[in-house]
């Protein structure tokens, strides 16, 4: 039973997250519970929650993801760049050259994230957060765009005037769509802009509507696209990788960071 939790609210981007503390307490949630947590009307309010646990040998924590269903996902890459910050400010990891690294444990594996900047006063950051790598043979014509995997599977397709574009309904449908898998994928709309940056917007599975950005997302789009520069609907990320003809390897996602508020939560 968890009667009472304390909870932190962070977004990455306007990709918002409740994070819990479990070092300490073996947290254990139920999706009902969860889906309640991340209603935006009856519980906190966000697009999806994780857990902060003790990380085994040569790691500073485990990272635990769940969709504000209630269902885990392997990674979250803002999620990941999120939970860095909250470790950051929890006191873990270690000092190289005055920034804080920290190594993690998520679903997909090891991660490794560097705070590259901290405003103590206005609560906002940001944070490189290292990805998975891609093997190029599996990076998938599909449709009318590329089907990949940076940690969970995501959809590119680009299309014009992205402004105006119906990405709810036209991302509800290709989500479900037999080409993306059993499970479907998460959809992202591309639009290259005249200053050679990358917009993008997301419909996110799990969510199942469009957020304001997504870090595994706006990996995917600069794979696919070769564009290191990408600007989601809640803030301007930098991608950068390795490119060879077998992989894209060494991938590092940086973006904006910030805490909202924090509070107690009653089950």
């Amino acid at each position: 039973m968890n009667p009472k939790l304390h909870f932190y609210k962070f977004d990455g981007a306007g990709n918002d997250f409740v994070l819990l503390d479990a070092r300490q307490n073996d947290i254990q949630l139920s999706i009902d519970q969860i889906v309640h947590i991340c209603h935006r009307r009856f519980g906190v309010g966000a697009d999806g929650l994780m857990t902060l646990g003790l990380g085994t040998e040569g790691y500073d924590f485990r990272m635990l993801y769940y969709n504000s269903d209630g269902r885990p996902a392997d990674m979250c890459g803002n999620g990941g760049r999120c939970i860095a910050m909250f470790a950051h400010l929890l006191g873990l990891g270690r000092m190289v050259e005055g920034k804080t690294h920290l190594k993690f444990i998520a679903t997909d594996g090891p991660h490794e994230a560097v705070v590259l900047e901290w405003d103590e006063h206005l609560k906002k950051g940001v944070i490189a957060l290292s990805m998975r790598d891609v093997p190029a043979g599996e990076v998938a014509d599909v449709l009318d765009g590329r089907l990949l995997n940076t940690g969970v599977p995501h959809y590119v397709q680009q299309v014009e005037d992205l402004d105006h574009f119906d990405v709810v309904n036209e991302g509800r449908r290709l989500r479900h769509h037999p080409a993306m898998g059993p499970e479907g994928a998460n959809v992202n709309f591309v639009e290259p802009q005249p200053d050679g940056s990358l917009k993008v917007r997301t419909y996110e599975r799990g969510v199942e509507d469009e957020t304001w950005a997504c870090g595994t997302g706006v990996t995917a789009c600069a794979i696919v696209t070769g564009c290191s520069s990408i600007q989601a609907r809640g803030g301007h990320f930098q991608v950068t990788c390795q490119t060879t003809e077998k992989t894209f390897s060494q991938i590092t996602l940086t973006g904006p960071v910030s805490l909202n508020f924090e509070g107690e939560l009653f089950l």
